[in-house]
């Protein structure tokens, strides 16, 4: 099964494909998880595209094409993949169908998390991550035992900078402008099922059940 999840940034994508990816054997493949690797390797792809993240734009599409092309050829894509934050914008859709086709494989599903701008600041700018295990804390939602220290190895937490409010809003300002029309373009193929990213996780997840034994 190869499916895609659309949906503003903190609107339960990551949380959601994790489970999916889990309960059918596939791998998550988050644009976001590459990108950042590829930063911290210091790849000439990854110092292209951290000067965008910083602020919260989109990466171009030649860069995040590229990377993703070289993923979905890796052997654990064979069974099928989840796409969590990819495509993002019209041009990338046109040339993941075309990667697709040319694999002679297609999509099956495309789910589409709906949440408000609001919720999306509150839970995104009250995350904190370790830079050593990379465990992930919210202040109000999962907080840590002790407050900006990981419960896991006692390192202290941060507040990644496209965590910050600023950068959430412009993040979600971005999202609107490019990848919105992503709805209109999946909907046009029918494959496109939205529903509420509000809910909690054992409901989202429920809805998705639904959606994919249609």
């Amino acid at each position: 099964m190869n499916f895609i999840l659309l949906g503003p940034p903190g609107a339960g994508k990551g949380t959601q494909g994790q489970a999916l990816a889990s309960r059918y054997g596939i791998p998550k493949i988050s644009t976001g998880d590459i990108l950042r690797e590829s930063v911290a390797l210091k790849t000439p792809l990854g110092l292209k595209a951290k000067s965008f993240m910083d602020r919260g734009a989109l990466v171009p599409d030649e860069v995040v094409i590229g990377l993703v092309r070289e993923r979905l050829k890796q052997p654990d894509c064979q069974k099928g993949f989840i796409l969590d934050g990819f495509p993002r914008t019209i041009p990338q859709a046109e040339s993941l169908d075309q990667t697709i086709a040319d694999a002679g494989k297609s999509i099956d599903a495309v789910i589409n998390f709906d949440l408000a701008e609001a919720e999306i600041v509150r839970r995104l700018s009250g995350r904190r991550s370790c830079p050593n295990c990379k465990a992930v804390f919210h202040i109000t939602l999962n907080p840590p035992r002790q407050s900006g220290i990981c419960d896991q190895c006692q390192n202290g937490l941060v507040q990644r900078e496209d965590d910050k409010e600023d950068t959430v809003r412009n993040r979600y300002k971005e999202y609107l402008e490019k990848t919105s029309p992503l709805l209109q373009y999946y909907e046009n193929s029918g494959l496109l099922h939205s529903l509420a990213g509000n809910g909690t996780i054992a409901l989202v997840s429920k809805e998705i059940e639904r959606i994919l034994s249609v």
